[in-house]
């Protein structure tokens, strides 16, 4: 088995809404929503991944604060290490730079959207820690 992907994601909240964006067609589980984030690059830390992603992704500067959740989920064609920051909002208005859609949901709406399977654990989280949101 391959070395599991580092893979950090961003979780930001502002007004009682979290940050959510959509897969582009095309890529790996197009259609799905997410929280941004992105693959760690050679010698980079999972922090420093995020806020490189959410820049490049979005055009916004973050502070990332505790890792709420890791998690490992296999893939047929790949096994992912997912890292989930709650992170601070700094700098910016996000974007869907790179053509993906965006959304800012509520904790009570999180069903509504189609996440991937390895999110499951991390939306049940969502669901229970309403401090997270704000609340």
């Amino acid at each position: 088995m391959a070395q599991p992907i580092a893979v950090a994601a961003g979780l930001i909240f502002r007004n009682g809404k979290l940050l959510v964006t959509r897969r582009p067609s095309g890529s790996h589980l197009a259609g799905l929503w997410e929280f941004p984030g992105g693959k760690c690059e050679e010698a980079e830390t999972l922090p420093e991944c995020l806020q490189r992603e959410l820049h490049e992704e979005l055009g916004v500067v973050v502070n990332v604060r505790e890792c709420v959740e890791t998690l490992e989920h296999a893939y047929p064609e790949k096994v992912v290490q997912l890292s989930f920051f709650r992170c601070e909002l700094v700098m910016g208005e996000p974007t869907g730079d790179e053509g993906q859609a965006l959304a800012w949901i509520g904790a009570d709406e999180l069903g509504d959207y189609e996440f991937p399977a390895a999110d499951a654990r991390l939306l049940e989280k969502l669901k229970s820690n309403l401090e997270w949101w704000g609340k």
